[in-house]
């Protein structure tokens, strides 16, 4: 799959939006991938982890011996992604703030790991999700991630495979381009659509 092929299922699913928009890492960008409604039908999302295990070196596919991902957004790619590879599947949650494994998760000493993301824009998330796997004794031998926002300057500590990047600017709260200000802010997702930028 090529990256115009990759930005057409985004196009066809509405998933690609222009406006306000403030991302999960409080940053602002006139850009917004929905990561949700491009894997909302189980084809394209099967396509799309299919495309994002082939771009993986074989040697690193080989040694996968199970998929985390961070609740909510890498749910879904998460699971296609063990699909693909043929492991298992879990994710770690943050009820106190700090992402662990819950519902009866376990990860076996040493057991290597992929770590899958949605969209990774500064990397945090995903390093906080890696240290959880980390600290519950697992061993991340790489991360990927439908979406690298950063532009390839995400550092996550480990080999990072995105299916696509982008270079979407993205501008903190108090340095918004006059343009941008002028639109009512959006966090998608959010329970509270409309946000005061």
């Amino acid at each position: 799959m090529q990256d115009e092929d990759i930005l057409a299922e985004f196009r066809a699913s509405q998933a690609l939006l222009e406006g306000h928009f403030i991302l999960s890492s409080g940053r602002h960008s006139a850009h917004y991938l929905q990561c949700a409604r491009v894997l909302m039908e189980p084809m394209r999302a099967s396509r799309l982890a299919s495309a994002l295990a082939a771009r993986m070196p074989r040697d690193i596919r080989s040694q996968i011996e199970l998929v985390v991902s961070p609740a909510m957004g890498g749910l879904i790619i998460g699971h296609e992604m063990g699909r693909a590879l043929g492991v298992e599947a879990v994710f770690v949650e943050r009820p106190e703030g700090v992402f662990e494994l819950r519902r009866g998760f376990t990860i076996n000493p040493g057991q290597k790991v992929l770590l899958i993301e949605d969209v990774v824009t500064t990397g945090l998330s995903s390093r906080e999700a890696i240290a959880a796997v980390n600290a519950a004794g697992g061993n991340v031998i790489a991360a990927g991630s439908l979406v690298d926002r950063s532009a390839g300057e995400a550092s996550l500590g480990v080999p990072f495979y995105p299916l696509l990047t982008l270079n979407f600017p993205t501008f903190a709260a108090d340095a918004l381009p006059a343009e941008l200000a002028a639109i009512p802010a959006v966090k998608p997702g959010s329970r509270k659509e409309a946000l005061a930028a």
